[in-house]
Parts: C-alpha cells; structure tokens; sequence
C-alpha cells in the first residue's frame, strides 16, 4: 500500500510522530557553492508541509548557518506542528579549539546559536553530529539530558559514530536515568549499506529509529553520472561543484555506477525514477524510520515524494540486492554458516517469534 507523508512514523522508542521522508535543509542557501536560493527553499519548505510532512532535518553549521536562519524564517507560523531536527559538534570558527567538538562547552553554545537561527526557544531532536573519539561519553550524555531537563532540546540522538560506542551510551543513559537516544542518522543506500553490519541492528535492539541521509548516494544512483565521471569533475558550475564534491567523497566509482545501471532498469520495468527506486529501496528495510531527502528544486522534490507510492516485485529487490550486496565479515557470516547454526542448534528447529 502506498505511503503518504502523513502516514506518521514513532522515532525509535519515543512517542514522537515522524513522517516516513525527512526534508533535508543542507540544500538552503548557496554559501557552499550550490543550494538553493532563499525564494526557491521556500518553496521547497512549502511544499512538503503541503504534503503533510512534519520531519526537518538541519545542522548548525550547514550552509555556515544560512539553513537554521532560514528555517527560523519559514517556521515562524507553524513551529509547533513541526519536528526540527539540528546537530552540534561540527566547527563553528575555525582556529577556536573549543568551537567544535561533542565537549559540555561546544554542546551549550551550539544550542544556544541554534535556538538563535531558528528563533525558537526549543529543539525538537538534537543530533550528535560527529564522534570524536576523545570527550567521555559521561560528559556527552549529561550534557544532553541538561538541555531536555531545562526544556531548550526535547529528545536526543546521535550521528557518525561507531555501534559499540552507541550501544554502550545507551546503557549508560538507561543506568544513570538520563535521557536516552532515540535516532541514529547514518549514510544508507544501495551504494552504501555498511551500516547493515552493525549499525541497523544495533539501532533496532537499543531503541533508535534509524534517519539514513544520502539515500540516493549523492546523486549517482539517480542516473546524472556516468564512466566519463569516473575520472573527476572540474569545478566551475553549480553542478560541476557537486560533482566533484562527490568524486572526493568517494561516490564516483564503477562498482557504484554499476549498481545505478541496475537502479535504472529496474525504475524502467515499473514506470518510475531512477531516484524514486533508490528512495523506496530504503524505505523497505523495517530499521528505517524516515530517509533524509535533499532536493534542489520543487520538480526533485515531487520526484522524490513520489518514492512513497512505488511498490517493488520479489524480483526487483532480489535484484536491486545481488548488486548492491556488501560481505558482512566477521563475526556475522560466521555466525550465518550452516556450521556455526548446528553447533547452537544441534540441528534443531527454533521457531523464532517476535
């Protein structure tokens, strides 16, 4: 059955009622080159609230602050029915040591600008944007749940961080009764599903619903690059700098073109956009809760809503699986074997219930 924005999500084991698409705001405001002009993100903001969806995803420092200030600016007459969601720990001033990182310091500061930008005196969902393999999670977690006891952030979650390391501030959070986290923002497509090894799991045990950004792979799984790509773009046009952007970032590779090859054979067979296939794709894993979606302009954007209504054959994802499967690696296909199932089981058959 098709989804609707409006067909509203719980955010991992909070009561928080999320749309089954996040609207990413990394595309308002042209400070990094590309993006999309104050007028041009309003309408993109417009149109997904038109839509029924509730879900904003923005950082402090996206676009050096323009996203914040611009969402500050649309939310004005509808705050209280919308999700905002924003992240901390990214560099605010460059040469400031303690103007970046997850530290008690950079957490108070970078809620209080946020809350500044987006001229509302309470964040919705705050992320941990980056992990820094230094600041003791205690100070992390104390921190954050500082902020929901003086009602400046709501619920908590985190971003960029290895499955141990979230697993573990889980149980701590619960141990100590402090706020717990309640979303897991990772990279997630058919170009990048590592986070199957772990990740998702993980989330799923611990509680977090899991928000994937870059679900059409920066762009390459909606069909825009091709081998000619493979050796890099030069940057001088809005594209191009985009292009090259993801080039550096590794997206660019023949592996992942090969995988948007079967992406665009398989929108063909049903009648749709290579993005529409990639965005659905994710939605069908049960550990999703709302893919982040990062369009342009209004026709992208209408595009990628029109994810919610494609419904795939078996054979489509059997498909659209064989070439973007990744290996698990140790422990997990070991523990798949065949061997290591008979020594646990001695053959036998466990029903497995929910």
């Amino acid at each position: 059955m098709p989804l609707t924005l409006d067909a509203y999500r719980l955010l991992g084991r909070s009561g928080l009622r999320v749309s089954p698409l996040a609207l990413g705001t990394a595309t308002f405001g042209t400070d990094w080159g590309w993006g999309a002009e104050r007028d041009e993100a309003r309408k993109l903001f417009d149109l997904y609230v038109e839509h029924g969806g509730n879900f904003i995803d923005t950082a402090d420092t996206y676009t050096n602050g323009s996203s914040e200030r611009l969402l500050g600016e649309f939310t004005r007459d509808n705050r209280e029915s919308l999700v905002l969601a924003t992240k901390y720990s990214t560099l605010r001033r460059p040469g400031d040591p303690n103007a970046g990182g997850p530290h008690r310091k950079n957490l108070f500061a970078s809620v209080e600008s946020s809350l500044g930008r987006l001229k509302t005196d309470y964040i919705d969902l705050l992320y941990l944007h980056l992990w820094d393999f230094t600041t003791p999670v205690e100070e992390i977690l104390r921190g954050m749940d500082d902020l929901v006891r003086q009602g400046k952030v709501l619920y908590v979650a985190i971003s960029n961080a290895p499955a141990w390391q979230v697993s573990r501030m889980q149980a701590i959070a619960d141990l100590r009764g402090w706020s717990p986290l309640v979303a897991l923002q990772i990279e997630h497509s058919l170009i990048q599903r590592a986070g199957e090894r772990d990740l998702i799991p993980m989330a799923r045990e611990m509680g977090l619903g899991v928000v994937p950004y870059s679900p059409m792979g920066g762009g390459v799984l909606t069909g825009k690059y091709s081998r000619d790509d493979l050796t890099g773009m030069s940057i001088g046009s809005e594209e191009n700098t985009r292009k090259s952007l993801n080039h550096t970032l590794g997206w660019v590779t023949e592996r992942n073109l090969t995988v948007a090859d079967t992406v665009r054979e398989v929108a063909t067979e049903l009648g749709c956009t290579p993005a529409q296939v990639a965005l659905a794709w994710t939605l069908q894993n049960p550990g999703v809760t709302a893919p982040i979606i990062g369009a342009r302009t209004p026709t992208q954007l209408e595009d990628n809503l029109g994810a919610l209504e494609v419904g795939f054959a078996p054979s489509h994802l059997a498909r659209l699986d064989e070439a973007s499967a990744i290996h698990l690696g140790y422990p997990h296909a070991f523990l798949a074997s065949d061997f290591a199932r008979t020594q646990t089981q001695d053959g036998l058959k466990i029903e497995a219930r929910a």
